[in-house]
């Protein structure tokens, strides 16, 4: 079976003449490499159209009809030469799309990333479009976004609520870093605010009518049998001890001193759902059911932490 590395692309380069035709040619390279899809796509076709397409500058939707006639534009040497060297690199080295881009998107807004971040992935973009509607009934003034990464999910908030203040929150400089620069591309820096703290340690007086976040999670289990691709992301951004609720024990724990009133707490744990109902029966959560893939996040609001913790100190 001819691999990838065997392939002389230059030739290959010259045999492709359409966007479908380097799509289609890629798809088969994914398939054969048995790639791991989850940055973004879950199937080999679109991984395909999405790096082409990311590389062409062209809409990732080409699912219209109009749309569909690029599958058919010749494209020149150059640009088939970038793609297959692209193509090349997420099967020798697994690296996930955004990070061979730079790119990623999140609630429809575009994002730069690189292996100092997550790639952005979490169902909350489906809460954020929907404004928090079965939860929230006024709209949040101030909002804490928690481990926040690249800032997508802050940035998409600030979006959402149109007077809301952001406080984009990590512990990484190497994080915060990618937050900026996002933030700036998004012209949100008088509304998004980029804070190194170790959780809410930075935060001593600040009260939040919503606070989101999307913490470290993986159990040690689950990182002993990550994928390939996930290996390049930062450690630090995933593993989360033997349970995977070493830093949501603590949120858990720091959360009503931060919110408001009536505010609201929102944690993604994925997979340690499990863990989080074992460990807390008697706490009221809310387990959300997403209508657009997801699993495992769950709020809670300021009283009924309080009262949970009143009853077990």
């Amino acid at each position: 079976m001819t691999t990838i590395e065997s392939i002389d692309m230059d030739s290959t380069a010259t045999e492709l003449h359409t966007l479908l035709d380097i799509v289609r040619w890629s798809m088969s390279q994914f398939n054969q490499a048995n790639l791991y899809y989850g940055h973004g796509t879950d199937n080999a076709w679109q991984e395909a159209l999405s790096l082409a397409t990311q590389v062409l500058h062209l809409p990732q939707d080409l699912s219209s009809k109009d749309s569909q006639l690029l599958f058919n534009a010749r494209l020149t040497t150059s640009e088939k030469t970038t793609i297959l060297a692209l193509v090349k690199r997420r099967v020798v080295e697994r690296l996930p799309i955004a990070y061979l881009t730079n790119q990623a998107w999140f609630c429809d807004l575009p994002f730069y990333v690189d292996e100092r971040v997550l790639v952005p992935r979490s169902p909350f973009a489906e809460l954020i479009q929907a404004s928090f509607a079965d939860w929230i009934v006024a709209e949040p003034s101030s909002i804490l976004d928690l481990c926040t990464g690249s800032g997508c999910i802050a940035i998409a908030l600030a979006y959402q609520f149109e007077s809301a203040q952001i406080d984009a929150v990590d512990i990484s400089d190497d994080a915060l870093a990618v937050a900026d620069i996002n933030i700036q591309q998004h012209d949100l820096s008088d509304r998004v605010f980029p804070i190194k703290s170790d959780l809410m340690q930075a935060l001593e007086g600040q009260k939040y009518d919503l606070i989101v976040s999307n913490p470290p999670y993986v159990d040690e289990e689950d990182m002993a049998d990550l994928p390939d691709e996930f290996h390049h992301e930062p450690e630090l951004g995933l593993a989360a001890g033997d349970d995977g609720l070493d830093l949501v024990d603590v949120i858990l724990r720091q959360a009503p001193d931060f919110l408001t009133e009536n505010g609201w707490l929102f944690v993604e744990v994925g997979n340690s759902q499990m863990h989080v109902e074992h460990k807390y029966p008697d706490l009221p959560l809310q387990w959300i059911d997403f209508q657009h893939g997801g699993h495992g996040v769950f709020a809670v609001n300021k009283m009924q932490l309080s009262s949970y913790w009143a009853n077990h100190r």
